[in-house]
């Protein structure tokens, strides 16, 4: 069992193979020669594993985010941000970061987040005097926040995977995302402090912003107001959000013609099938260690170390770290946390607070070297060296992870909310 499930599917890995291809050999070995039960188990766990209502939610919410992320949301989210920052010091970087927050809430995509601001504020953060590797390193990380500040999808993969409850973690996210959000900018604000910049002068004031930016900023409180006053379901209300991202592309802006967007709909569809594959290769994955008994295992170790939550969260913090900066979230979310929540319960951790906990190191680690996705999203868009992108992250890292580590140990940061719903 130690060849089929540890030892063979850690070769592949390092050998490339996509983690859903990497999962299935590992399980169809550990069938086929350690139990003896047909091989017809694994499609009937395949199928088990994605048949659950609240991942509906899933490819409503990565339609609305592609509608929003190509229908010129991103530039009007950046002149609405620069309209209340730009007498500050620093403020296109302050606006790089309330524009990757705002994007994250529209489109809940670190990559896309990448991608829109640094299409529209990197060429303007060098014209003002920004060193190359600090806006490298901001427009990088700062997409990073987009995992958490709901709606986000990494969160319906945990309330999935967990069996908790979608709309408390979206809720639970919206204090850590700020706290990220706001760590950062006090970075910003003490890194710039002496910097001989030349920002911009302010494309238009607060009032005319806001009414420009009226409909991207109104998405997210259209479905985040209609879940949790109890209008509509997560599922549902991903339904409503494609719905007002069509609206808003076809009649309002007019920046999308019909073919476009089904042409959005076409790589949704893609990216909801590879979520899904992977998430099917998880299922067995899981049900295989469970009925080997590891889980079980796991959680007798950990009662025999006699760790305390804060221990074993310091713990889980670096394990997660590492494997973010290695494995994308939604493979991270979907293999770990069947694997983890026994352990989480046993030690008394709230699971929507360790929700929270995970899916932040796992933003983290978007963009972590050596193998961190915005990275990589960064490079292209930007035409960056790699090394420069390296060096240019690594001050935010240190912020984001102080961050998490507010965010682990002060529970009530992510549960105040929660339970005041």
């Amino acid at each position: 069992m130690i060849l089929t499930l540890i030892i063979t599917p850690a070769v592949l890995f390092l050998l490339g193979f996509p983690i859903f291809i990497v999962l299935l050999a590992a399980c169809t070995l550990t069938v086929v020669l350690v139990m003896n039960v047909p091989p017809l188990v694994l499609h009937q766990v395949m199928y088990g594993g994605v048949e659950n209502y609240a991942l509906l939610a899933v490819p409503f919410f990565i339609f609305a985010g592609e509608l929003m992320s190509r229908c010129g949301v991103s530039e009007r989210l950046v002149v609405w941000s620069e309209s209340f920052l730009g007498r500050l010091r620093g403020s296109l970087a302050l606006t790089t970061i309330s524009a990757s927050t705002l994007l994250g809430a529209v489109s809940g995509s670190s990559p896309a987040t990448v991608a829109a601001t640094g299409r529209a504020l990197y060429g303007e953060l060098q014209a003002a005097g920004y060193r190359r590797s600090f806006a490298l390193g901001l427009i990088a990380s700062s997409g990073s926040v987009a995992i958490v500040i709901p709606p986000s999808i990494a969160m319906i993969l945990y309330g999935a995977a967990a069996e908790q409850s979608v709309p408390k973690l979206f809720i639970a996210g919206v204090f850590p995302g700020l706290l990220i959000s706001l760590a950062m900018a006090l970075y910003v604000l003490l890194l710039l402090r002496r910097e001989a910049l030349r920002e911009r002068p302010l494309p238009m004031g607060f009032l005319r912003a806001s009414l420009y930016a009226s409909g991207a900023l109104a998405m997210p409180l259209v479905v985040l107001l209609g879940i949790y006053l109890g209008l509509f379901s997560p599922t549902e209300a991903g339904g409503i959000a494609c719905f007002y991202a069509i609206l808003l592309a076809r009649f309002v802006y007019r920046s999308l013609t019909w073919g476009e967007i089904l042409d959005a709909a076409s790589a949704a569809a893609l990216l909801t099938g590879q979520i899904l594959i992977i998430l099917a290769s998880a299922a067995v994955f899981s049900w295989l260690l469970t009925v080997q008994g590891i889980p079980q295992a796991l959680v007798a170790w950990v009662e025999a170390l006699q760790l305390s939550p804060i221990a074993f969260l310091f713990v889980i913090n670096i394990l997660l770290l590492l494997l973010g900066c290695l494995v994308d979230p939604t493979s991270a979310i979907l293999v770990l946390t069947p694997i983890l929540l026994p352990m989480v319960l046993q030690l008394g951790i709230d699971p929507i607070h360790f929700g929270i906990v995970m899916t932040v190191n796992l933003s983290i680690g978007m963009f972590t070297p050596p193998f961190g996705l915005n990275l990589f999203v960064a490079q292209s868009v930007m035409d960056a060296d790699l090394a420069e992108l390296f060096k240019g992250v690594t001050g935010f890292f240190v912020v984001q992870t102080l961050a998490l580590l507010v965010i682990t140990y002060w529970p009530g940061l992510s549960l105040w909310l929660v339970d005041r719903v």
